[in-house]
């Protein structure tokens, strides 16, 4: 594995232990930094995984590199699709950009890993996407596949870092591997705080690879980033965290994707509220709507759903560094009809079963969190895979 940034990496390193104030420009993402990735470029075919996060300012890193000449021979897309457009769990298919010409190939339907024909032309695989930092964003199983196919192949796999907006604490349940799904592949907490980079290190130096391959890892890191850090996202990561507070409600909120409960899609707050229409509580109401590109068939599209307007809500305010979870045990207390509450895949987004049975006390407590101890244990294997000053 080898590591770059803005600067030298030796110079790199020991400015890491600084002050970010020291940047002049500011922070700078790992695509910014052209000068230490165009040479690994040079005369090679190049496949770039990327979305509509995949800018340099104000410019796509695919337009920038045409420009620049590199010769680029195809995209792949993840969930939403290049251009970010598809709904959350909508099949995308291969497509050719209009834009640009290039074929597109989706990793989010039939197929979510590259198979060695889509591999056999390209020389270096380009991944640069803006995570949020949550278990089962599907960004970063995307990412997992990718590298083991590019470790199959043998093809350099270079991943320009971004910070992590939820970068500034780790919390939540730790996935148990027989659980593992696509929404939840690695033994981590609902929330890692590393970023992409730190998270790929992770991935290949625990052999979380199918038997254990390792792929040939480059990595362009940011300038001026730290975890403590509030970085904010220039563009939304996906139609439905169109905001800051839906990135930090998200790791609570998108847990009622497994319940009865509509967190807010197909309105204009998506992951800002929770509602049903048989909610107990009648102070606020919102209804769902259908929105392509977005929410196409939102749950309870049409209906009047009571429940919780978390945009401005003291009581369940974005806490620094914690896992929110009295927000679920609250919209589960005052939901009527509590044996319909939960749904299979409430057991793929927390990782284990222990989560329902949490949930169902009567009461909880903070010496009831169960999690405590995994991530303490978690923390100490994140240690080694940290390219940035800790929070």
């Amino acid at each position: 594995m080898q590591s770059f940034g803005c600067l030298k990496v030796f110079v790199l390193i020991l400015l890491l232990h600084l002050s970010s104030s020291i940047y002049s420009n500011g922070l700078r993402v790992g695509a910014q930094c052209t000068e230490d990735y165009l040479p690994l470029l040079k005369n090679k075919r190049v496949a770039v995984v990327a979305n509509q996060t995949t800018f340099i300012e104000q410019t796509h890193l695919v337009d920038s590199l045409l420009t620049l000449g590199i010769d680029i021979k195809k995209i792949f897309a993840p969930e939403h699709g290049f251009r970010g457009t598809g709904d959350a769990g909508e099949k995308i298919a291969n497509n050719i950009d209009k834009k640009t010409g290039l074929p597109v190939l989706s990793l989010y339907g039939s197929q979510i890993k590259p198979t060695a024909e889509a591999l056999k032309d390209i020389d270096i695989v380009i991944f640069d996407i803006q995570d949020v930092g949550v278990r089962f964003y599907t960004y970063i199983s995307t990412m997992h596949y990718i590298m083991e196919a590019c470790a199959e192949q043998k093809i350099p796999f270079l991943l320009l870092d971004r910070p992590n907006p939820n970068g500034f604490y780790v919390d939540g349940p730790v996935l148990e591997i027989k659980n593992k799904s696509f929404v939840g592949m690695h033994p981590v907490p609902l929330v890692h705080g590393m970023t992409i980079a730190e998270y790929a290190r992770m991935i290949n130096g625990e052999k979380w690879l199918k038997n254990g391959i390792q792929c040939e890892l480059y990595l362009v890191l940011c300038d001026g980033y730290e975890h403590s850090m509030r970085y904010e996202l220039p563009i939304k990561p996906s139609p439905n965290l169109p905001n800051m507070r839906s990135v930090y409600l998200y790791p609570a909120l998108g847990l009622f994707e497994g319940t009865v409960m509509s967190c807010g899609r197909g309105t204009d707050f998506p992951f800002q509220v929770v509602g049903h229409p048989l909610y107990g509580k009648k102070d606020f109401s919102f209804t769902p709507r259908s929105i392509p590109g977005a929410s196409k068939y939102p749950p309870h599209e049409g209906k009047i759903c009571y429940g919780l307007n978390l945009r401005d809500n003291a009581m369940f305010s974005v806490k620094d560094g914690v896992f929110n979870y009295q927000i679920i045990k609250y919209i589960y207390d005052n939901y009527p009809q509590k044996s319909t509450f939960f749904n299979a895949f409430f057991l793929s987004l927390c990782g284990t079963d222990k989560c329902k049975t949490f949930f169902l006390s009567d009461t909880i407590t903070d010496d009831m969190i169960f999690w405590k101890k995994d991530i303490i244990a978690f923390k100490e294997i994140r240690k080694k895979y940290l390219l940035y000053k800790d929070f």
